[in-house]
């Protein structure tokens, strides 16, 4: 018996959900793997940014979440390519620390001395560092864009233009309201 409104040609059984049509996907394969962060229980990306002492944005880099910090910092530094020439001093939190990170910085910016800012034992809670800070407040500026609030893209090279828009937001209200 056919369905009503349609043509009779298809049996009813067949449905949009059956394993006929999974070859046909939404998700392509050009799709950037989101991964999964144990340690900070996030799944899709990670923002590696560079930022000056001020908080603007100097250089970022999108990665997959499986990806640990300290590589992420890593490619980060890599990409530079010598950008910022006059970068002198580089403070960093306990992630970075290590022989691994340190070789590494070596071999890609001789020139640049790193400063782990580290959290006292004895502190309980939370408690704003100096220098480690800035980086937190800038996330915390550039996740007020309701684009970067969340991992809404699929691929990484755009979940970086939509984090360089937002810096570039960001710096303009900076410029514009100087005090």
């Amino acid at each position: 018996m056919p369905r009503e409104g349609g043509t009779g040609r298809q049996p009813h059984c067949l449905h949009h959900r059956q394993p006929e049509r999974e070859e046909r996907r939404k998700r392509g394969p050009c799709i950037d793997p989101p991964g999964f962060d144990a340690g900070k229980l996030i799944k899709g990306k990670k923002r590696h940014v560079l930022v000056d002492t001020q908080g603007l944005l100097l250089h970022s880099i999108v990665t997959a979440a499986d990806v640990q910090d300290r590589d992420g910092g890593i490619a980060l530094l890599a990409t530079l390519f010598g950008l910022f020439p006059y970068l002198e001093k580089l403070f960093a939190d306990s992630a970075y620390e290590g022989p691994i990170f340190r070789f590494a910085l070596a071999s890609i910016l001789p020139h640049l001395k790193t400063e782990i800012v580290k959290r006292a034992d004895y502190i309980k809670g939370f408690v704003a560092l100096p220098k480690r800070w800035i980086v937190e407040r800038t996330i915390a500026w550039l996740n007020r864009c309701r684009r970067l609030a969340k991992d809404w893209e699929n691929l990484s090279c755009n979940a970086l233009a939509f984090l360089k828009l937002a810096s570039i937001r960001l710096m303009l209200r900076k410029l514009c309201n100087p005090c």
